[in-house]
Parts: structure tokens; sequence; C-alpha cells
């Protein structure tokens, strides 16, 4: 197998442990999630600590939740494209936080941190921008009934669905968001 590929195999085994047991995760469990000898964890990655890098790598990236968001059809109302929609990126967002959480518990100390490379600042924006072309394009049959500009329109639907990862009380749900967001708060 190609290291690249022997990497992405052992981060998705490992992705579940890592939200499991947090870095408290043992390179036995790795080894056996993964199918793999706990030596060949250390031909691939350097130590634990870039391992998790890795996983926090893969948890920011949305190709899952974007391949999903390309495959809803253009013909559905735009209410059911955004519901779709909505679903693979809450979705993607759950897994970011689980990863992200559990793997920021007992991070090296910062001078330690310090000489590993950032997977959060280039990576979340390219996240950011990708996903708003996604739903950019759930827009776009619509646009001509549309009081903002796609961009505009894509954006705001994105920040709501992030506000309403935040699991506040009484948050609405998904199909209230969409509600509000299409039609209002306000009675005509």
């Amino acid at each position: 197998m190609a290291p690249d590929d022997r990497r992405r195999m052992i981060v998705r085994a490992v992705l579940p442990l890592v939200v499991e047991h947090g870095r408290g995760v043992t390179t036995a469990q790795i080894a056996r999630a993964a199918g793999i000898g706990e030596g060949t964890i250390f031909r691939v990655f350097q130590d634990k600590d870039e391992l998790f890098d890795a996983c926090v790598e893969a948890a920011l990236d949305p190709a899952e939740a974007l391949e999903m968001i390309g495959e809803i059809p253009a013909e559905l109302p735009l209410d059911k494209r955004l519901a779709e929609a909505a679903e693979a990126m809450n979705a993607h967002l759950q897994r970011m936080g689980a990863v992200m959480a559990a793997a920021s518990t007992g991070r090296p100390r910062p001078e330690e941190a310090r000489n590993r490379k950032s997977v959060t600042g280039d990576s979340r924006r390219e996240s950011l921008e990708a996903m708003q072309r996604a739903v950019r394009e759930l827009f776009i049959p619509d646009s001509d009934r549309l009081r903002l500009p796609v961009d505009k329109a894509a954006s705001l639907f994105l920040a709501l669905l992030f506000t309403q990862s935040r699991q506040m009380p009484g948050a609405p749900t998904t199909d209230e968001v969409i509600d509000v967001f299409l039609h209002g708060s306000v009675l005509a």
C-alpha cells in the first residue's frame, strides 16, 4: 500500500477512537482498529501527536459533506435542497467538533506544539470557502426569486447552520431555521 493510502487508512480507523478516548487512545487500540502492527503506526507517523494532527485535519475536511451536497438534485424545491444540505453540514460539524474536542485534551505544551504544523489556519479557511461554493450552487436555480445575491444567501444560510450547531437551549430545529431563513419571522 502506498504511504499516503496507508496514512489515510490509519486516520479513518482512528477517528472514532479519538472521539471515544481522546488522546488517551493507545497504540495497541490504534493498531487493532487499523488492522496493522503497532510499529507500522510509527513508520507512517513520527509520533501520536502527528497522528492526532492528521485526525484533526481529516475532521476539518468537508469532502464527504460537499459530495453529498453536490448530489442534491437541482429540481427539488429550494427548502428541500437546503434541508438536505443542512443534514450533510450538521453531520460534518458534529464530527468535526467531536474530534477537535477529543484531540485537544492533553495537547502538548506550547513549546512542543510550536514546532508542529498548524492544521487549523489555511485548512479551515479553504473548508469554509468550499462549503460556501457548494451551498451557493443550491441557490442558483432560484436566483431570480431571491432578495439577496446568491453568494450572500449562501453565506447567511451557512452562518445560521453554524449557529445552530452550538446547541443552545431552545435552539430551533433545522426545519425552523430553513423556514425563517426563507420566509422571515414576521407575519405578513
